[in-house]
């Protein structure tokens, strides 16, 4: 059976049929954090997000891939930009890129159209601007914040942008941004209005239960699961249970070789029987000390 992949396009359509978009993050926004172990996504470079990116790029049969712009990828300028989302789209197999920001970054984002690369747009809370923003915090909560996301949404959208998550803002104000908008809105902890929403895959499977934000909801306790595994594991091991016979190798057990008796050397066909030979069975000769009458 062959299955249809997701395009811009195919995002475009739901939004207008009013089809929720699902989106899970592997790999790609929140690495530093989640694979790599760092408290913030700063650290991670292009080249970690595109080895990353390729890597779920082989998997990927069906998915719309979208490769995460680490800091200062594209901050820098233009130019720097659109070689390192060619490098993402080239070398790491993404379908298109997201890079976060608002309208400072509207003309960023018409360059890297014009040169075929798609962009996805974030707004609200953005992980990389957490030292501007003092922390992980909701933004747009007074009606000044609110007005500028609006803003900045249809700016994006003005600049091409075929799609932009809304992460941490109100419910009220995302729901304003997507009606404004014909592009498709992706949600995190932006409630549920927007076109479709967006979670982290080790979130949404429990792996971490330290981090537990209120727009996360788990489906799964893999974190538990795994823990229970590796105790049973290391249990199995220190009581000889593992491995047992039926998971261990041996040598091959072979059957024994015969000997073969001895073959005559000469066969007397007809006539009388040939007189016997008394050999010295020490002696490899077949005629050897033959004695005669």
């Amino acid at each position: 059976m062959t299955t249809t992949k997701v395009t811009i396009h195919t995002l475009r359509k739901m939004k207008e049929r009013g089809d929720k978009i699902t989106m899970l993050t592997a790999y790609d926004a929140t690495l530093g954090m989640v694979i790599q172990g760092h408290d913030t996504t700063l650290p991670v470079t292009l080249e970690d997000v595109i080895y990353h990116t390729r890597a779920v790029a082989r998997g990927a049969s069906r998915a719309h891939i979208v490769g995460d712009m680490p800091f200062m990828s594209y901050q820098p300028s233009v130019e720097n930009a659109l070689i390192n989302a060619g490098r993402l789209i080239k070398e790491g197999g993404a379908h298109a890129v997201k890079l976060e920001g608002g309208a400072q970054h509207a003309e960023l984002i018409s360059k890297l159209v014009q040169a075929g690369i798609p962009v996805m747009g974030h707004i609200g809370l953005t992980p990389q601007s957490f030292h501007q923003m003092g922390g992980f915090k909701v933004q747009g909560r007074d009606t000044k914040a609110a007005k500028k996301l609006i803003e900045d949404a249809v700016s994006l959208e003005a600049a091409g942008a075929y799609s932009i998550v809304l992460e941490g803002i109100p419910t009220e104000v995302a729901t304003t941004i997507t009606e404004a908008l014909s592009i498709p809105t992706i949600g995190i902890g932006a409630g549920p209005n927007c076109d479709g929403q967006v979670l982290v895959i080790y979130d949404l499977l429990g792996m971490n239960p330290s981090f537990k934000p209120k727009f996360v909801r788990t489906y799964e306790n893999l974190a538990t699961r795994i823990r229970t595994a590796v105790d049973n594991y290391v249990g199995d091991v220190r009581d000889g249970t593992f491995p047992n016979e039926s998971e261990s190798f041996f040598v091959e057990k072979r059957k024994p070789v015969r000997k073969r008796a001895s073959v005559a050397a000469i066969a007397h066909v007809g006539g009388c029987a040939p007189e016997p030979m008394n050999t010295d069975e020490s002696d490899d000769g077949l005629y050897s000390n033959v004695k005669k009458p």
